[in-house]
Order: structure tokens, then sequence, then C-alpha cells
């Protein structure tokens, strides 16, 4: 497995892992928060690739100094072998490589069911912050 910043020709393949990996709801909403989070800064979008194919996807953000974990989709025919693991991990080193104070997992109702993944993550130890506002790719 191969973990790497997003490319502009992952686009499709990446709408389609969202499509397959989320509900409709949080593939929707998610859609928007990549797309200002690609003009941003490219580099907190991360792909993991098996052999040609996308089979999983981490998009972070830098928020008033805090890194967030926005959204975690991996393909379910991936999932509980280490792809989401290897992408937290991956995420957490470019968060502090970028000096934030804290590393967060965003609070909302689509990564509340991700909660028991992001406790038995162990040695990657992760808040889940409810957020009092919208962090900014969430923006409308």
């Amino acid at each position: 497995m191969n973990i790497r910043a997003f490319q502009l020709s992952d686009y499709r393949s990446v709408a389609d892992l969202m499509v397959v990996a989320l509900s409709e709801e949080c593939c929707e909403e998610t859609m928007g928060a990549l797309a200002r989070q690609l003009s941003w800064d490219s580099e907190l979008v991360l792909i993991a690739e098996s052999g040609d194919s996308i089979v999983g996807l981490m998009i972070g953000t830098i928020d008033r100094n805090k890194g967030y974990v926005y959204r975690l989709a991996v393909h379910p025919d991936y999932r509980r072998q280490g792809v989401g693991k290897t992408l937290v991990s991956a995420m957490t080193v470019r968060f502090r490589q970028r000096n934030v104070s804290k590393v967060l997992i965003a609070g909302d109702k689509h990564n509340e069911l991700l909660l028991p993944f992001y406790e038995s993550l162990g040695e990657v130890p992760l808040d889940f912050a409810k957020l009092a506002k919208p962090l900014s790719i969430m923006a409308i």
C-alpha cells in the first residue's frame, strides 16, 4: 500500500470511492469540503493506493492552528486491513510538520460513527472535537 498526496488525475477515482464508502448525505457534504481543501492545500488530502486502485482517502485541514481529520473513506473491500490506520498516521505526521497546536477529529455526525475505529488506534491518540462552529472547509 502506498500513501501519497492527492493529484488532479485522482478526482474521478476519489469521487467513485466516496460514493461506495460514505453515505449519500456524507458524500454530498464531503465533496464541497474536498474541493475547498484542494484549493487551499492539497498536501492534506491523502490517498491510499493498492496497486493501481485508490482504496482510501483522508481529508485533513488546519483551522485556527489545529489539525483536523475531517473525513476518512476506505473502500469496503479494504476495511480492517490497516488502510485507515496508515492514513491517520500519515496525516498526523503532516500536521506535526506544520506545527499545529493539536490534532483532532472533526466532530460531526459522520465521524461519530467512526469513534470505535479512532479509539482503537492506541498509539495515535486523537481527541474527538465537537465543533462550536463549522470548520472553514465546511463553509458554504
